[in-house]
């Protein structure tokens, strides 16, 4: 008896039954495999099977229509970080920071390409043999990448970065280590103070959640507009206009880029600009952007540690070719720029911020960095934990910016 078989004809049974029908629901679906397996047995096929398998072969089915199928009990369990699909019959997942095999599997290549197009549905992206990869985001926030063969070499590989509501608030991130009670402190008041914040990390290193996070306290009458290549971002606030890039048609046309929308985001009266991230040449609008009076803005960027940060930064900024010399590049960061937050993750899975940085003057053509600060690490025990602790460094030099706009900040933090 091949049960993906018998699954794969009631399928097409029941696609034939939906025609016009607006909503699919459990009941429908039952009430046709009812009578499915009624007319099989009449003509005297499956009749070896039970009750017990007929009712895994509907409940499946009910999981593709209403659900993600295999995916959907991942989504659903909520310490259930990140999902890796290596193709239908290898799925990863990161749980507790930890990444470990599962034992979910998809049925063959055209279920997990079934699954797939009804995830990418409502986005309106699209991905097939022209545009082998594809980033989207899912309804509820979730993050979703997908590379098709023959790029993904040994089968459809499919990422999805949950989107993770536990997460809401600055105590959140306290209560997970990821920050303390005194750098949350500082973030918060930054944010209230309208500073430009650069949110800098690896994949996976929490650096869109923390912005998220810290997004939330941004006042409600401000005009907040959002540029992302896919929603991500989640904020709280009412007067949010999300902005979304759109990528080239199938004849290569039609190409929204993030500069596009920086360049007309600046027209729309914004009190704030959130990047998703910063991947190219849209850095030097950026940068021009933040010595332009766009106080309070914060973007997203991939790197190492505060110094690759501002390498990364000036190198695509160069990118966009108006032929600006290194030391006028340096000189708009170091005077649009107020504060680096790096974030990584940690051998243990734990993720942690390890610098809270701050922006400085040009001194001999170079910029300097004063680290407020920082998270060091003290060792590895030996069931693999990482033992570390946060470390005050520097005052800021523009605490006494708290003052004048009236941000209750405790100056012994930073001691």
């Amino acid at each position: 008896m091949d049960f993906n078989k018998i699954k794969s004809e009631l399928r097409k049974e029941i696609s034939i039954w939906i025609g016009g029908e607006s909503k699919v629901t459990t009941s429908f679906i039952k009430e046709r495999a009812q009578l499915f397996f009624a007319r099989m047995k009449e003509a005297g096929k499956y009749t070896e099977l039970d009750q017990a398998t007929i009712d895994r072969i509907v409940n499946s089915l009910c999981s593709d229509y209403l659900g993600l199928g295999p995916l959907q009990q991942l989504m659903n369990d909520p310490e259930i970080t990140e999902i890796m699909i290596n193709g239908p019959d290898s799925v990863y997942i990161e749980k507790k920071g930890k990444r470990v095999p599962s034992q979910v599997k998809f049925e063959s290549k055209d279920h997990l390409r079934y699954i797939i197009e009804k995830m990418i549905s409502p986005s309106g992206r699209r991905v097939d043999e022209s545009s082998p990869y594809v980033d989207f985001s899912l309804k509820d926030g979730s993050r979703v990448n997908v590379i098709l063969p023959p790029l993904a070499v040994d089968g459809t590989t499919v990422t999805v970065r949950k989107f993770l509501r536990s997460i809401e608030r600055a105590e959140d991130l306290v209560a997970l280590g990821t920050i303390n009670k005194q750098m949350a402190e500082f973030l918060v008041a930054c944010i209230k103070a309208k500073m430009n914040i650069l949110f800098s990390g690896a994949t996976g290193s929490g650096k869109t959640t923390t912005l998220e996070v810290l997004s939330s306290y941004i006042d409600a009458s401000e005009r907040i507009i959002t540029i992302e290549d896919a929603l991500e971002l989640n904020l709280r606030q009412d007067h949010v206009v999300r902005l979304l890039t759109r990528p080239a048609n199938i004849e290569g046309r039609g190409e929204i880029s993030p500069r596009d929308l920086f360049r007309n985001s600046l027209r729309m009266r914004p009190n704030r600009i959130i990047l998703g991230e910063i991947r190219g040449k849209e850095a030097m609008d950026y940068l021009q952007a933040l010595n332009s009076g766009h106080r309070g803005s914060l973007a997203v960027i991939h790197a190492s540690d505060p110094d690759d940060t501002l390498t990364r930064l000036e190198t695509m900024a160069l990118y966009a070719g108006l032929n600006m010399p290194v030391w006028a590049v340096r000189r708009q960061v170091s005077q649009g720029l107020d504060l680096i937050v790096q974030q990584e993750q940690l051998q243990d899975g734990s993720r942690r911020i390890t610098y809270i940085t701050e922006v400085g003057e040009l001194e001999n053509d170079q910029i300097v960095l004063r680290d407020i600060f920082t998270y060091e690490v003290e060792e590895l025990t030996e069931d693999f934990k990482v033992k570390g602790s946060f470390q005050a460094k520097n005052k800021p030099s523009f605490f006494n910016l708290f003052k004048k706009k009236g941000i209750k900040i405790d100056e012994s933090i930073f001691s």
